[in-house]
C-alpha cells in the first residue's frame, strides 16, 4: 500500500519531537516526506550552526523559522545592550540557516515593573536598531504575540493587534507577525486582525497546536496534540489563507507525553492529525 503524501505546507517544529537529535530530525523528516522544519537556537548552537546548515541543505529541507530572538523589555542599559547583541547573533544564525523568519518573543515585565506601555515602547526602540541589521543579513523578523497569561514573565505583546501595532512601524518586507493558534484562538478580534495583517503583507509564519484543559501546572508545556482540544484549527488556517498567507504551517507542540514516545511514531500521528484537523 502506498503511503499518502505528507501535505505540502506541513512543517515540523523541532520542539514537537524534542527527543530527536538534529540528525534524527533530518532523517525522520526526510523519510516521512516532510519538506520544512522549524528550529530552535539552543539545540542548533549545541550541534553547531554551520553543521546544522549543511545537514539541512544536504537533505533538501527548508527552515520555516528559527526560534527565538526577542526579550527586549529590559529597562536598564546593560540589559538592553545584552538583548540587542544576542538578537544580532540570532539574526546571523537565521541567515546562515536560510530561515524564512526569526521569531521574536518580546519579553515580559522586568522585576518590580508594572508599566506594560513602557515595556512595549522599549521593544520599538530595540527593533529600531535590530531591523537594519536583519535587513543587511536578508532575515525577516516575526513578532509573536503570546497568550495574556504570559504577559508578566515572557511577552507583553498579547494580541495580534498589539503585534501589528509594533510591526507596522517598520517596512513590511522586514518585520511581520507570527500567527500562533495556541496563543491567539480566544480573541474575537482575530479575524479582523488577520485581515489587517494580510492586507499589509505582514503574516510571516503560522503555527498550530491545540488548547487542552485542564492546563498543566507548567502551562508552557500545555500545548495539545492537534484535535485534542477546543481550537478550530482548520478555520484559523482558512482565515490565514484568505489573508494571503500560503507558506509553511508549523506544528509546534510542547507536550511531555509526546517527548516520552518514539519519535517516528509521534511524527506519523502528528501528520495524520494535521491532515484531519488543519489541511
Amino acid at each position: 500500500m502506498n503511503r499518502e503524501p505528507t501535505p505540502a505546507r506541513f512543517s515540523l517544529n523541532q520542539e514537537t519531537i524534542r527527543q530527536w537529535s538534529l540528525p534524527e530530525l533530518v532523517r525522520g523528516c526526510t523519510e516521512a516526506g516532510v519538506g520544512a522544519v522549524g528550529l530552535w537556537r539552543e539545540p542548533v548552537r549545541k550541534f553547531g550552526v554551520r553543521q546544522t546548515a549543511k545537514l539541512i541543505a544536504g537533505a533538501g529541507l527548508r527552515v520555516s523559522s528559527l526560534c527565538r530572538g526577542g526579550f527586549f523589555t529590559a529597562a536598564d542599559p546593560v540589559g538592553r545592550t545584552a538583548a540587542l547583541e544576542d538578537n544580532r547573533r540570532a539574526v546571523e544564525e537565521a541567515a546562515e540557516l536560510g530561515a524564512d523568519v526569526l521569531v521574536l518573543v518580546s519579553g515580559g515585565l522586568p522585576a518590580g515593573d508594572r508599566d506594560l506601555i513602557a515595556a512595549r515602547d522599549r521593544i520599538v526602540d530595540v527593533l529600531g536598531e535590530l531591523t537594519p541589521w536583519a535587513a543587511a543579513h536578508g532575515v525577516r523578523l516575526g513578532i509573536e504575540a503570546l497568550h495574556p497569561m504570559f504577559a508578566a514573565d515572557r511577552c507583553v505583546v498579547s494580541t495580534l493587534g498589539q503585534a501589528l501595532d509594533l510591526a507596522e512601524r517598520f517596512p513590511a518586507e522586514r518585520v511581520g507577525v507570527v500567527v500562533d493558534a495556541y496563543h491567539l484562538w480566544w480573541d474575537e478580534r482575530l479575524p479582523a486582525q488577520l485581515g489587517r495583517a494580510g492586507a499589509g503583507g505582514r503574516i510571516v509564519s503560522v503555527q498550530v497546536a491545540d488548547w487542552v484543559t485542564p492546563l498543566p501546572e507548567g502551562v508552557l508545556m500545555g500545548r495539545g496534540q492537534l484535535g485534542d482540544g477546543c481550537i478550530d484549527l482548520r478555520g484559523l488556517r482558512e482565515l490565514t489563507d484568505e489573508a494571503g498567507y500560503h507558506g509553511p504551517i508549523e506544528v509546534e507542540i510542547f507536550r511531555p507525553g509526546l517527548w516520552a514516545r518514539e519519535g517516528s511514531e509521534v511524527l506519523r500521528e502528528v501528520i495524520e492529525r494535521y491532515r484531519r484537523h488543519v489541511a
